[in-house]
């Protein structure tokens, strides 16, 4: 069996059937990996979601911040859509709600004991082990499934922005959405800054990429994840970063986890601009 982890595909199906045709792709053997982001922006996210779901066993899918947006959308947690949202056809699609229920239960994070191997979608805290990061995710989890509305309507906003045992409802809530879904940048005390969005080198002392935080209480974990595409493919400090900006008119990449980690990609024309 191989395990395939995929980066963020937003809508883009052509180029995600494209990708599994280019990695040979069997169900019989193989085991896929997304790192969220199925949705929104590329022109196919019904397309997608269902031939995500169609995997069956064969995917573990976490959830992406564009994830978590449609169904704030579904569950009418969010009143409007955004100017760049391509949502409308999975929302008035006749299967939106198999589809959405099973978007509904994805997790937030998951983990592969026996190969050390931790999926999430952003980014992680220094101060959050693994089993710490699989914890805080179900929560979240537990919350999102028992009543959709209570944590969709209260994940929106940048505050908290720092960790701390102590926080808790919906303040703890959001920042644990937050960190998976959303982080690219943080201080080493754990302070998140969720606003930038470009290369590294924009952001000013004491702001780093998250995975380069000296001692990160999660480096024993290969941390596999997207979100980032200013960013592109990344391997080092344990981490595999997969988010090559499909959808901006970059590439749809694929790493076998159980082997060199080199990059197959599928290039795309891009549907929308970085401004958009």
């Amino acid at each position: 069996m191989a395990r395939f982890a995929i980066g963020d595909i937003q809508g883009c199906a052509e180029e995600l059937r494209q990708l599994l045709e280019r990695i040979s792709f069997n169900a019989d053997r193989d085991q896929l990996w997304f790192v969220g982001d199925l949705v929104n922006r590329g022109p196919h996210s019904l397309e997608v979601l269902r031939d995500v779901r169609a995997l069956g066993d064969n995917a573990v899918v976490v959830l992406g911040n564009h994830d978590l947006h449609l169904l704030a959308l579904a569950f009418g947690a969010r009143a409007t859509s955004k100017s760049s949202d391509t949502l409308a056809e999975v929302l008035a699609a006749p299967d939106r709600d198999r589809l959405l229920e099973w978007l509904l239960h994805r997790p937030l994070a998951h983990f592969d004991s026996e190969r050390g191997d931790l999926l999430i979608h952003a980014g992680l805290v220094p101060q959050w082990t693994c089993p710490m990061t699989l914890s805080l995710a179900h929560e979240v989890e537990a919350v999102l499934r028992k009543d959709p509305r209570v944590l969709l309507t209260r994940m929106y906003g940048d505050q908290p922005d720092r960790w701390s045992d102590e926080l808790a409802g919906v303040e703890r809530w959001r920042f644990i959405v937050n960190v998976l879904t959303r982080l690219r940048m943080c201080t080493t005390d754990g302070r998140v800054e969720l606003k930038i969005k470009g290369r590294p080198e924009e952001a000013l002392w004491p702001l780093r990429p998250w995975f380069e935080i000296t001692r990160r209480r999660s480096a024993d974990a290969r941390v596999v994840f997207g979100h980032w595409s200013a960013l592109g493919f990344v391997s080092s400090h344990n981490v595999l970063g997969l988010d090559t900006g499909c959808v901006w008119g970059g590439a749809l990449t694929a790493v076998n986890l159980d082997d060199v980690p080199s990059p197959l990609s599928i290039p795309c024309a891009g549907y929308q601009t970085p401004d958009d």
